[in-house]
Formats: C-alpha cells, sequence, structure tokens
C-alpha cells in the first residue's frame, strides 16, 4: 500500500458544493390497533458534499433504510424538509440513482438489455443509448457478458448489473442500501474496489448504507454512526483517506484505529437496539 493512503485528497480539502440536505427531519409510523405511534427517525441533520463518499452504520432497526427512503423520495418525512440540489425532494429526483441489496436484474434479458431498461424513460437518441451503455459496460467491467443472461452469472456479477443499469442514467448522487450484503467477504472487498473505481470515475456522491463497519471505514470519506431508535447521528468520522484508495487500506493500521473508534461508539446502541426489540416481542 503507498504511504499516501491517508493522506486527504485535493477533492476533501477544498471547498465542497452541498448536493443534498436534511433538516431536522423526523419519520413517524402510525399505530398499530392498541399500540403507540412508533418514533422510528430523528430528528436528522446531514449535508452531503458534492463528490464525497459518505456511508451510514447503525444497530439494525435504527431507521437507515427509511433514512434512505425520505433522501430518494420514496418516502415523506413526518417533519423537516429533504432537498436535493437546493430542491425540495418530491419523489425520486432527477440525478439520483438507487441500488439496493436485492438482486433487481431482469432474469429474461441479457445483460446489454438489462442496461437499456433503465434508459427506456429518458428522452435520448439511439446513439446516445448505445454510447451510456457501453460506458457503464465498460466501467463496471462487464463487456464480455454483454449477451450473457442473469442465471448465466454469479451474485457479484449480477449486482454489478443493477450497479451499471443505474450508472447509465449518469446519476449525480449513487444511493446504495446494503448492496454486497449476500456477498461473501472477499467478494464484498473487490466490490468495494469496484465501487471506489467507479466513484473516482464519475465523480458523482455515493450515500452507502451497510451493517459493516468495515466495509465502512475501507470505502468512506466520512461515516455517520446512528443511535438506536429513533435513529439519530450521534458520531461523524472522517477517515482521511486519500481519494484513490482500495481494499488494501484493511491492513494499515489507521484502519483498525478507526473500525475500533466506531465499534466503541456504536456498541452501547446496538445493545440498546436488541433491548428495544425484545421489549416490542413481549
Amino acid at each position: 500500500m503507498d504511504d499516501v493512503s491517508h493522506q486527504v485528497s485535493a477533492r476533501e480539502t477544498g471547498e465542497q458544493a452541498i448536493i443534498a440536505k436534511l433538516s431536522g427531519v423526523t419519520r413517524d409510523y402510525p399505530a398499530a390497533r392498541g399500540a403507540k405511534p412508533l418514533h422510528a427517525l430523528g430528528p436528522i441533520d446531514l449535508e452531503l458534499k458534492q463528490g464525497e463518499f459518505f456511508s451510514v452504520v447503525g444497530p439494525s432497526g435504527c431507521g437507515k433504510s427509511t433514512l434512505l427512503d425520505i433522501l430518494t423520495g420514496l418516502s415523506p418525512p413526518t417533519a423537516g424538509t429533504a432537498t436535493f440540489e437546493g430542491k425540495r425532494i418530491h419523489g425520486v429526483p432527477d440525478g439520483v440513482g438507487v441500488v439496493f441489496q436485492e438482486d433487481a436484474t431482469f432474469p429474461w434479458l441479457d445483460v446489454e438489455a438489462n442496461l437499456s431498461f433503465g434508459l427506456k424513460q429518458l428522452q435520448l437518441s439511439a446513439r446516445e443509448r448505445q454510447d451510456r451503455v457501453e460506458q457503464a459496460l465498460r466501467i463496471m467491467g462487464l463487456v464480455g457478458f454483454r449477451s450473457a443472461f442473469p442465471a448465466q452469472l454469479s451474485g457479484g456479477m449480477r449486482q454489478r448489473v443493477c450497479i451499471a443499469r443505474t450508472l447509465v442514467t449518469q446519476p449525480r448522487l449513487i444511493v446504495l442500501d446494503e448492496p454486497f450484503g449476500s456477498l461473501d467477504q472477499q467478494t464484498r472487498l473487490l466490490m468495494g474496489d469496484e465501487l471506489l473505481r467507479i466513484w473516482r470515475e464519475t465523480g458523482a456522491t455515493v450515500f452507502f448504507i451497510t451493517h459493516s463497519i468495515d466495509e465502512a471505514v475501507m470505502l468512506s470519506d466520512r461515516v455517520g454512526v446512528m443511535s438506536a431508535r429513533p435513529g439519530t447521528f450521534i458520531d461523524m468520522l472522517e477517515t482521511g483517506w486519500a481519494q484513490k484508495r482500495d481494499s488494501r487500506n484493511v491492513a494499515d493500521p489507521h484502519f483498525g484505529k478507526l473500525t475500533g473508534q466506531i465499534w466503541g461508539k456504536l456498541r452501547g446502541e446496538a445493545l440498546r437496539q436488541m433491548q428495544l426489540q425484545n421489549d416490542v416481542a413481549l
């Protein structure tokens, strides 16, 4: 690993514009019969900087996916405001691409057709559609698999197709919800390298949700640590990695220091969330 692995890049030291902002955001869910309303999230304040890689970790059930839903316009906040590029979020904004954990490939379409499907609603010429597909195939290392069907691909390759299908829309904010959760550890590390390469090549902002502290630290410029429900941010950690980084940074002593720092914040919250879930079960 080179000796500048955790020197801050020029992009991180420069003044970065704010691409998305959450202000006083909360989310409550209506009560089931005989129960109290569920206060799931917030208040949350967050500013995402243009071009940064931001990850969220927190206990299961703390509201990470609810936060994603609000940021992407899939669900409105109960209170507070959510904006993307200065505009209030109503529905999925133009310029935001979402990748979920589940395999979302279309099994009846080959890889190239899967990617083209994401462009059908855009007003593009046939040439531009093909150019975007070719670029995404190249970025994701799928050129040699363009005629393969999802059933012929490994889980990691299918997730590449899902990410590529998002990339063809040229999002300025890429939101990922546990995209590597179903993969083995070695594949997750390699997919993380691929995601970092995409991030550098596209210049997009990345908002990444994961249960893995190691994954968050390896990938991110900043890591937001969430509390037990109702989820709020209890820490924001700057990793200090250089922009040009990859999975080799897990061998750096700085990596162990960062993961230990996050777990020191998170352990008590994870225990508290488990108790909350036990209380609900009772």
